[in-house]
């Protein structure tokens, strides 16, 4: 049985909704980051967190790529151009969206005040707003990679949420619709009743 641990408040929420699609039997210790049971685990203090038996993986895109990967499920196969194609859907989703809001969470609240520079929020945003608008402008299908959920729509959703958080841009009519569809899943609505 796989353990899973992070808050579900961070980029934890995303493995837990993997998880959940999936089907398969896990347990969800909902520790903060940088705390004394994290750090056990991963000496950067990070979550996620994932314990396969004796094997820890950190990092919220690697845990969805090992999942999905190990399940034969919510990915194409390695190999094949379908997954090239979501793999550079993945890494432009982490690259244009997850960056920028990490960055302005960054400034906001995580480093030391000393080193904040909430200035910088302003030019995220519109960043933010170019990218999430040309990306609108790309969705082919109801997925990113095709008809059905891979690994950068667990991404892209959870970003998207985020962003609204974070009080960044409202998404593309597009986008909204493509969140709304996301979020009517019964493993997302399970996830986030954690």
């Amino acid at each position: 049985m796989y353990k899973l641990v992070g808050n579900r408040a961070t980029r934890a929420f995303r493995p837990l909704w993997l998880l959940e699609e999936l089907g398969v039997p896990y347990e969800h210790v909902p520790a903060a980051p940088r705390s004394d049971e994290v750090r056990a685990l991963s000496p950067l203090g990070k979550v996620p967190v994932l314990v396969d038996g004796e094997d820890v993986i950190a990092d919220s895109t690697a845990i969805l790529t090992y999942l999905a990967d190990k399940h034969g499920a919510f990915t194409h196969p390695a190999g094949t151009v379908a997954r090239a194609r979501q793999d550079a859907w993945t890494f432009r989703v982490l690259d244009e969206v997850d960056a920028l809001l990490w960055t302005a969470a960054r400034h906001s609240f995580i480093l030391p005040e000393d080193q904040r520079v909430p200035e910088v929020r302003e030019s995220l945003k519109a960043e933010f707003a170019q990218n999430i608008e040309r990306i609108a402008g790309e969705l082919g299908s109801d997925c990113l990679a095709g008809d059905d959920p891979t690994v950068p729509d667990f991404l892209l959703a959870h970003c998207l949420g985020w962003a609204r958080n974070a009080g960044f841009p409202d998404a593309p009519e597009a986008l909204v619709e493509y969140l709304r569809r996301l979020r009517t899943r019964p493993a997302f609505e399970r996830a986030a009743a954690l």
